[in-house]
This record gives C-alpha cells, structure tokens and sequence, in this order.
C-alpha cells in the first residue's frame, strides 16, 4: 500500500517465478529444490525481501535463517544491479472488530532487523457501549492460540478485504480499523 508503483509477490509465488515475472534475471541459475521456495513477500521494485514469522524468539532466528537462504538463491540468479535485501521500516497496526463489538482483536507487526517482520495478535474484551477508540486503549491481552486458528482465515479475509484486495466474507459481522499516524 506504501508503494503502489512496486511489483510485489507473496508466498504463493516461487522463486522462479519471482525472477522470471519480476525481470530478475534467469530463473533458470536457481536449482530444482530452491525454485519452489516461496518467501512472504518480495518486492522487485524495491529489491527487498521480508519473512513474516510470529513474534518470539524462535520464530526470528527461524525468520532469519529463511531470509538468508531466500536471498542467497535469489542473488544467485539476479543480474548484478537486481540483488536483493532483508526488508526495513515495516511496521503497522490494524484492528478487527467481530461480531459488531463482540471481539476486539489488534494485530501489529515490525521488521526488528532486515527482512524479519514479526507480528503478534492481541485482544481487548467487550466493553459494553464503548466506543473501538476506547476498546484500543484497554489493556491487551494475549490472544489464545486456538481463537486465533478458528478465526484466523476469517480475520485474514477482511484484512484483505479492507486494504481492498478481496471480497468481504459473508459471515464477517464486524469492522476493521485501520489506524493512520498523521504526524
């Protein structure tokens, strides 16, 4: 969404692909095995690279060992002046709000170093006649992984939805918030 001229795959893409549609270089220099890797995203404009893992340590060394792999693959098969980078300065914040005030969920996500972007979801109990701004300011609290694995398709769905890449799913009754900084 920051950069809408910037040609931009995500993990339903291989590496293949990427060098092949994103004008890389020669798909061909990328082994068998290492083809069908798919990163989360990958922009080819901007010649960066991110892996989106959940945020705990484990999960960033993962995040970082994906990204050094994807890269080193990628960069082998680039022309000289297309190499690749870890990704930086990618944070943000939204809120969904289910069943009409039911559940208030935050997901929020930062890259801590280049090319791992960590997320974590959390979430505010109902407040009965509260207004989603005063819901944001109660206390998080973790979100139970097994809510996140039931809803997580859904909440996924009206993310794209909202960032307009998607259709709304019927069953969603509720809004996403998209919080704007306007410093």
């Amino acid at each position: 969404m920051q950069h809408p001229s910037s040609v931009v795959f995500l993990n339903t893409v291989s590496l293949s692909t990427i060098v092949k549609e994103g004008r890389l270089g020669d798909p061909e220099r990328l082994s068998e095995f290492v083809r069908l890797l798919r990163p989360d995203i990958t922009d080819t404009r901007l010649l960066v690279l991110f892996e989106i893992k959940p945020n705990n340590e484990e999960s960033r060394r993962e995040g970082r060992g994906l990204v050094g792999r994807y890269l080193a693959a990628l960069n082998a098969a680039v022309e000289p002046d297309k190499k690749l980078v870890g990704g930086t300065d990618f944070e943000g914040s939204l809120f969904l709000e289910f069943e009409n005030g039911g559940a208030l969920w935050h997901l929020s996500w930062r890259t801590p170093e280049p090319g791992v972007t960590l997320y974590r979801w959390n979430y505010r109990r109902k407040k009965p006649n509260a207004s989603w701004k005063e819901r944001a300011a109660q206390k998080a609290e973790e979100l139970p992984r097994e809510e996140i694995a039931l809803r997580g398709e859904l909440a996924e769905q009206a993310i794209q939805a909202a960032y307009g890449r998607g259709e709304w799913p019927s069953v969603f009754q509720g809004q996403v918030y998209l919080p704007v900084d306007c410093r």
